[in-house]
């Protein structure tokens, strides 16, 4: 296969990566002339290559060892060490450039200077000290991706409390699954927010997150429909010194691993897991990431379509930490028209944008032509994240968005709020795969017995600590739920869920969770390659296949597929689907049956909910087998429910 993106000689000699490997060499004398040497001694020196990441950002002295034990769980990084994430940001304050671009579905692009975000932070750090937040203290965000999200994080932190947030889309009790885990002492939100072309009042929302979080001192407002929000403090009164006080942020120094935020599991089967990560691992994972990896620096704006309940808005800011303006869009990426997320590009000059594949097949099956239709000329990457990514989608990117354009396909995990396998700016890329594994990610794929595969699917493992990897799960005091998320299967060694295969030059192709393998006629294959196969079809939106083990000994496969406006589940369309199947990704993974579904259940980050869905048609307990509030349309469960399997 050859390459779709191949790096220029300009490419490899500008990019961050290339002068930290000379910043390497000069220090170390290991010299790693290219992409894949520096990989390996990145994962055959841990602590030599985090200590010269610490010193390549220049991020001050360090009170000990570097990883003082590389057990895991319970791997200890820089122990000694104090810090605070938000100094790293402090550090990148500028005049020339804005820190955010606000963009919505029915205003122009509003730009928040570092004047403005570094007073903001000052002066709602003084108020959250005022009504008694101290460290260790957690303040709750349930808010739109909004500038003062950003700020109303980087002030939390600042003082040494803990963030957490959902996006304003999560109904009061799936905000409350979450959030009032946490016994929150301030909750920041906001009236309401515009998606699609409608407002959306939050306020009786907003009353019984309230009414349910009984430790709160204190709620803090944002106007943004410019609704009255009662028994409130407006943000204009909590930010009401930010125009008349200097701009001074008092941070607090932390521990190393004292927690930053927390971020949730989807939660679709019992209450949301809480994952607690550390100042010090996530501002050196991120910086990595975005610098080395992403190559993202202080001329770089930075657009990831996210929300607050995604871990890729905790990672977008991360922008910030090496000067770049990133990017707050709380509206929708298909209003007024499928192309919408790159007119948004377009309107910021965004250099990096981050999106799904399912939004790139949504374009495609639109007919959109972004790189004619919008002025895409300041953009060099595009990121995507959230699922596999089509070898056809990854070419009608290169067609559609233009040549010069890298692809970097991500893939990680709220687990370590960053990416274990992705992109880099001196590495090809192929169609279908993600170029490498992060430099500091010891990846393997693992057969059963644990022993490493290459060019064959297996388990995704992480061999070695990274600094991201969660300090603890939130009421979790023995350790119990975190040992048994990770380590179960393979006893000191981090097993992720993914099913991916490590091809001979060190790309991954990932072919989804291994705990929804379709394991047919004793073969294995991930359901990832049926929908790239399906769902490229103009007929299909969306499909969901799902693999079920039956009592009996049997083994029921069906093929679920949303329909297109006007589309019929024919016999012909049926053949056609059939067909792509067993030419493109294997003649015995063909469904049992194709079956016309009222739509496919996510978590509400966008995955599909295939184990769950099995496990129904297993027989177990609706009830049990996931929690309603944490699925975008619950309503489609019962649908599911009613469906009973129908061996062949």
């Amino acid at each position: 296969m050859q390459p779709q993106w191949v790096p220029t000689e300009h490419d490899i000699a500008d990019a961050r990566i290339t002068d930290f490997a000379k910043f390497v060499a000069a220090r170390t004398g290991v010299s790693a002339p290219d992409y894949r040497a520096l990989w390996q001694w990145s994962v055959d020196d841990l602590p030599g290559f985090w200590h010269a990441v610490w010193d390549y950002f220049e991020l001050g002295a360090i009170g000990g060892e570097v990883l003082a034990s590389t057990e895991m769980p319970g791997a200890q990084w820089f122990p000694g060490t104090r810090l605070n994430y938000v100094d790293q940001v402090i550090r990148q304050f500028r005049t020339d450039r804005p820190a955010i671009v606000q963009i919505t579905e029915d205003s122009s692009p509003r730009a928040v200077s570092w004047t403005e975000l570094i007073d903001g932070t000052a002066a709602f750090a003084r108020t959250l000290r005022s009504l008694g937040v101290q460290p260790g203290d957690r303040v709750a965000g349930y808010l739109p991706n909004i500038p003062e999200a950003v700020i109303a994080f980087l002030a939390t932190a600042s003082i040494g409390a803990v963030w957490s947030a959902c996006g304003q889309d999560y109904s009061p009790k799936a905000a409350l699954d979450r959030l009032g885990q946490l016994e929150p002492t301030v909750l920041v939100t906001a009236d309401g927010y515009r998606f699609g072309g409608k407002a959306h009042d939050k306020r009786d929302d907003i009353a019984a997150l309230q009414a349910g979080l009984g430790t709160l001192k204190a709620t803090v407002a944002v106007s943004q429909l410019g609704l009255e929000v009662p028994e409130t403090l407006s943000w204009r009164a909590a930010t009401a010194n930010a125009e008349t006080e200097a701009a001074v942020i008092e941070t607090a120094a932390v521990d190393f691993d004292h927690p930053l935020w927390i971020v949730f599991s989807s939660g679709t089967t019992g209450l949301p897991k809480g994952i607690v990560h550390g100042h010090g691992g996530v501002m050196i994972e991120h910086l990595k990431a975005v610098a080395l990896q992403a190559d993202i620096g202080p001329d770089d704006t930075f657009f990831w379509y996210t929300s607050p309940s995604w871990m890729m808005w905790n990672f977008q800011i991360a922008g910030l930490l090496v000067g770049a303006t990133i990017v707050c869009y709380d509206g929708s990426p298909t209003y007024p028209s499928p192309d919408a997320l790159w007119h948004h590009a377009a309107q910021v000059g965004a250099t990096v944008l981050g999106t799904s594949p399912g939004y790139v097949l949504a374009c495609i099956k639109a007919g959109a032509v972004p790189r004619t239709d919008h002025d895409l000329s300041a953009l060099r990457q595009v990121g995507i994240t959230g699922s596999s990514l089509p070898p056809s989608s990854a070419v009608w990117l290169g067609d559609n968005v233009g040549e010069h354009v890298q692809v970097a396909s991500i893939s990680g995990g709220t687990d370590v709020v960053s990416a274990f396998i992705g992109g880099a700016r001196t590495v090809p890329t192929w169609p279908g795969e993600l170029s490498a594994p992060y430099l500091g990610v010891a990846l393997e794929a693992f057969d059963p017995d644990g022993h490493p595969v290459r060019d064959e699917v297996g388990e995704l493992v992480i061999t070695a600590p990274m600094p991201s990897m969660p300090v603890r799960f939130w009421n979790d005091p023995d350790g119990t739920r975190y040992h048994d998320a990770y380590f179960d299967m393979f006893p000191g060694v981090w097993r992720h869920g993914d099913w991916i295969t490590i091809t001979d030059r060190g790309s991954v192709v990932v072919h989804g969770r291994s705990d929804s393998t379709l394991n047919r006629h004793g073969i294995r294959m991930g359901s990832a390659d049926i929908y790239q196969s399906v769902e490229r079809l103009p007929e299909i939106s969306e499909a969901l296949v799902i693999g079920a083990e039956q009592p009996d000994g049997g083994y029921w496969m069906p093929l679920f597929v949303v329909l297109a406006p006007g589309a019929e589940l024919t016999d012909e369309l049926k053949t056609r689907i059939n067909t792509a199947i067993r030419t493109e990704v294997s003649p015995r993974h063909v469904p049992d049956e194709i079956l016309v579904a009222p739509g496919i259940p996510h978590t509400r980050t966008g995955k599909k909910l295939e184990v769950p869905i099995k496990k129904l048609f297993q027989g177990a307990d609706p009830a049990r087998v996931v929690e309603r509030s944490a699925v975008d349309n619950p309503d489609l469960l019962d649908w599911y429910g009613s469906i009973r399997p129908r061996p062949a």
